[in-house]
């Protein structure tokens, strides 16, 4: 099956004309054409609740991870699914003294291959990034069986950092294509991982006109094959 699945930090609506435009990021998510969307700075407000726009306007299945809210309104993470979602979970990374973070951990049926979804914003704080990575590879580990892709933003660029190096030594290497600043990007802070019997994954970011101003980072689309997996071999 040939999957297109994309991560994006929205920046809360904001895009670089300073103007909140749910609407604006619906329009790049459609240009994206992609069967599953991980959002990440997702801010609703008092009139607007923003994943709910998205999902109207693209028609697909949505999920909400809230982290925690402000002055505006709920404020987290999203996901967005063309194809059927069958679980939704969360997984905590939250560090003591940091801003709340979390991580959606959802399994879609992508034409009866399950495909687990982990899709999170990792913290600032190099030794909040340590901890959270921990906490993801220790919760991949618990499903080593079921296709997995993990992306989002992960706020860390170079190799030698301790939380890519260890994302890296666990679900295989993620080429880095900079996202960040979205006008003119030099940082790679978004990645996708893709851990599947799968042809392997074509990675790059989506630059159109209008992902250059809607939000502060251009998204990030995988292009893959998603294959079953071998039926076991049989001896005796």
């Amino acid at each position: 099956m040939q999957l297109r699945i994309a991560t994006y930090n929205v920046h809360g609506g904001v895009g670089l004309d300073r103007r909140y435009d749910p609407a604006r990021i619906a329009r790049v998510i459609v240009e994206m054409n992609a069967d599953v969307v991980a959002l990440q700075e997702l801010q609703s407000r008092a009139d607007t609740d923003m994943l709910d726009v998205l999902r109207r306007e693209t028609r697909m299945h949505a999920i909400a991870a809230v982290t925690f809210r402000n002055a505006h309104g709920d404020f987290g993470n999203g996901l967005l699914s063309r194809l059927p979602i069958v679980s939704n979970g969360r997984i905590e990374l939250s560090v003591h003294g940091r801003e709340p973070r979390n991580a959606i951990d959802a399994t879609v049926d992508c034409d009866g291959i399950p495909l687990r979804i982990i899709a999170t914003h990792l913290g600032l704080q190099p030794s909040e990034r340590r901890e959270q990575s921990a906490r993801l590879i220790a919760a991949a580990k618990q499903r080593p069986d079921v296709a997995t892709i993990l992306l989002g933003d992960i706020n860390d660029w170079t190799v030698p950092r301790h939380a890519l190096r260890a994302l890296h030594t666990y679900f295989g290497e993620s080429h880095a294509h900079a996202t960040y600043p979205a006008l003119l990007p030099v940082l790679a802070l978004d990645r996708i991982w893709v851990c599947a019997p799968s042809a392997p994954a074509r990675i790059d970011a989506h630059r159109s006109r209008t992902a250059r101003v809607a939000s502060d980072h251009l998204p990030l689309i995988a292009e893959m094959q998603l294959s079953h997996p071998p039926e076991p071999t049989h001896t005796g």
